[in-house]
């Protein structure tokens, strides 16, 4: 069995600091897209998809975007704006993290494999370097996925102060 996490541990709260940050930065993206019409009702969705497609997709997944994601770009834009919101107030506050960093994961790798192709004769550090805006938070929603960033900093770690008390 596994010891539970001493939430005084400094590793434990850059953890929860890297959590709360993330989730922030995704608030900051979906508070446009909930509280704005642009994109999930005015084209924003479906120009980011044809911007995609036009510059960097996988070979894989154009099918995909094209007779999938357009064809349902409202329901899709609506999905990815309230989910980003989701995952913004989990991430802050604690709550599901584990879910949440689930569905951010997919996200990520998503948009990587959707905008950050180098083409078929690149070098394989290119692929890399072209990953990098949605690699690197794949890997913090891996972590938090694998770790226990709840368990300083959270509601969850706050009540449980409260009930010990």
């Amino acid at each position: 069995m596994a010891a539970e996490p001493n939430p005084k541990d400094p590793n434990a709260l850059a953890l929860a600091v890297l959590r709360i940050a993330i989730g922030l930065l995704f608030l900051i993206f979906a508070q446009y897209k909930v509280f704005g019409t642009q994109f999930t009702l005015r084209g924003g969705f479906q120009f980011w998809i044809n911007r995609f497609l036009e510059d960097g997709a996988y070979p894989f997944m154009k099918p995909i975007l094209k007779n999938f994601v357009l064809a349902h770009a409202t329901p899709l834009a609506f999905l990815v704006a309230y989910g980003e919101l989701a995952i913004g107030i989990s991430l802050v506050t604690g709550i599901l993290v584990r879910a949440a960093s689930f569905f951010g994961l997919i996200f990520m790798l998503s948009l990587l494999f959707s905008s950050n192709y180098p083409g078929h004769q690149a070098p394989m550090w290119q692929y890399f370097g072209a990953s990098l805006d949605h690699s690197v938070l794949a890997l913090c929603f891996l972590t938090f996925l694998i770790g226990r960033s709840d368990a300083t900093v959270s509601l969850a770690s706050l009540r449980s102060k409260t009930k010990s008390a």
